[in-house]
This record gives C-alpha cells, structure tokens and sequence, in this order.
C-alpha cells in the first residue's frame, strides 16, 4: 500500500506501511487530546507524509536517522519532482517546496522527535537547531523589555519576509459585484470589513453574530476567542442571507452552509470556499483576490488610517506584535510626496 493521508473518525491519519506511520499516528493523536484544530493536525499528517516517503526512497529507518539526514531532507524537498503517472496535472516535474513550506515541515518533524524522546523510543532529537544570535543578553535595567520575538518557528532555511499584499478598490469591486448570493457577498465582505481568515469565517456561529452591536465573536488560532466590529454593508447582507436564502429548521450552529446540492444544509468546507472564490476571480476578471488577501487589504487599510498597533493585533488576532507591525509600511505614492515636500521645504 502506497503511503497517503486520509480521513480517519472526523480527523486525518497517515496510511500504509511506512518507517513513520505507527508513532506519527499516535503522536497525531496525541495532539488532537491537547486540542489542536482539526485544520492544524491534518496539515501536520501531511508534512509527517511527505518526510515518510523520503525515509522510504532513502531506505533510512526511523531509529537511524541523523542530523546529517535532516539536511539531505531538506535538499530532497528542494529537487524539483517527476509526476510519474499524473492524470490531472500534464508537467513533468512539480516544482520545488518553497522555504516557508520546509521550514514549517522542519517544526513539525521537530515535535514527533521530541514526541519520541519523551516516550523513550529515542535518546536524542536530531533534528538541528536554527542559527542562534551570538549576541549576548541585554543588559540594563530595561533590558527585558527590548526582549525580541521569540523564535518560535525555529527556521533552518532562510526565508524573505514580505509584506502583507492588499488588493486595489478596482479588483475588489469587481469581485463583489460577480457574487451573486447574500452568502457569498456576505463571506468576502466579513474578511474584507472584518479581517477575518477563511478558517474563521467558515467555523463562525449563528450564536457569534449580534447583529444589534454590529460585532462577531471570532475563534482564532490557539482557540483565542476575540470580538470584531463589522461595517454595517456586512450584516445587510447577512440579514439579507438568513432571511431569504439559509434553509430555514437547521440544526447546524455554523453560519455559513451550503445552499444547493446533496449537502444542503450543512456547513460549508474548506474545498467549497475556495470553489467561490476560484469561480468568481475567472468570472470577473479579479485574479489577484484571495481570502487572506481580503484579510490583508483590511489590516492595511486601517493602518494606514492610523489605527492604534494594539488595537489593530486585537482585531486581527495576531499572537505577536511584530506580526501587526507587518502592515504599517509606506507606499511608493507616501514615499514619494513626503521625498516631495522634503525637497520643497530646502528650497
């Protein structure tokens, strides 16, 4: 049996003979019982799948590997790959993972080391660490408050850190104005007026939305509860959504459900999501529009109102300052009238 993911009681395990399978299904298990989202431990089987099948070519069994494994790992990951046999997808190569892929593959196979070391199946982990500053502690008084984010992605690949990218008000409008349900125009607008991620949309409930202050109460990452205010055009067309199109004697707490179909009804999924936006974007024109991105022209937008850096992390549900400073950057049109009335003021 060839090795996959797949679903396995409402969660995803790892499936057929491999060097990993027995203790990354257990240790996904024991990830689920610390309540880690489904979202999180399905995307952990699928970075856990791709270092078994490299085990698998190597013919490296889980009690030998080494650091020097995990290295040659990561330039495996970097190949380019044949697709022997692909039906749906005419290349002959896929192209390489990108750094931020391997290096959050790299935290995950972190932790099942880790995992093995505490059940005593292995002495060490050999998975190397990141490179650490040679800079000394700080010191003074206020040294601890200068205190830097923590390395908590722990990164053995170098990886650019780009900004967040907004979309402009033409391909915006476009894309609403292609949407032909409250549900649909309701969902972009509640990440373009909210800033919330397609997670948060999809898993929000009836019992979330107060429609009388105008605010949602969102579930984030890490189970993180926060309360966002929404634009009035949003709850319009949510209103709009409830009272004319969502079947009416549901039982399903999700907001959001499918309208038409077999599974009328029930809430929608990830692969229904991003089916709207896929359909819509050729419809109209809009390529670049994407649900984070909705998110992301939301974040900038405010910043560049000037909103506090505080207030901005509570509404997006940042864990880290640092993440919120991301969308407080200039423009080439800033940069160019401030250079402008700088040039101006010498004269």
């Amino acid at each position: 049996m060839s090795l996959t993911v797949g679903p396995v009681e409402s969660s995803h395990r790892l499936i057929g003979d491999g060097p990993i399978t027995d203790l990354a299904n257990r240790w996904l298990g024991h990830l689920e019982a610390r309540c880690f989202s489904p979202a999180t431990v399905r995307a952990y089987a699928f970075d856990l799948l791709n270092f078994s099948r490299f085990l698998v070519e190597r013919h490296i069994s889980f009690d030998d590997v080494a650091a020097t494994d995990m290295f040659d790992w990561l330039d495996w990951q970097s190949a380019p790959k044949a697709t022997k046999g692909q039906r749906v997808v005419p290349l002959v190569t896929t192209p390489s993972a990108a750094p931020a892929t391997m290096n959050r593959r790299v935290a995950v196979v972190r932790g099942l080391f880790e995992y093995a070391v505490i059940c005593g199946l292995r002495e060490t982990n050999p998975v190397p660490s990141p490179r650490r500053s040679h800079r000394g502690p700080r010191q003074g008084l206020l040294g601890h408050v200068g205190s830097r984010r923590p390395t908590t992605a722990k990164r053995l690949v170098r990886q650019e850190r780009r900004l967040p990218e907004s979309l402009p008000p033409d391909q915006v409008n476009a894309f609403l104005a292609d949407l032909e349900t409250h549900r649909d125009r309701a969902i972009a607008l509640l990440m373009l007026l909210g800033g919330l991620r397609a997670a948060e949309v999809r898993t929000l409930c009836l019992a979330d939305v107060d429609v009388g202050m105008r605010q949602v109460r969102v579930k984030g990452k890490g189970s993180k509860q926060r309360l966002v205010p929404v634009d009035h055009a949003f709850f319009v067309e949510l209103t709009n959504y409830l009272r004319s199109e969502r079947p009416t004697g549901l039982s399903t707490l999700e907001c959001f459900v499918v309208l038409r179909g077999p599974t009328t009804g029930r809430a929608m999924t990830e692969a229904g999501l991003r089916r709207i936006f896929r359909t819509h974007r050729a419809r109209s024109g809009a390529t670049r529009v994407r649900p984070h991105r909705l998110r992301h022209t939301f974040g900038t937008e405010l910043a560049t109102a000037g909103i506090d850096l505080l207030v901005l992390r509570e509404l997006m549900g940042h864990a880290h300052v640092e993440t919120t400073a991301g969308y407080v950057h200039l423009g080439g049109a800033a940069i160019a009238a401030e250079w402008a009335r700088a040039k101006e003021a010498m004269q």
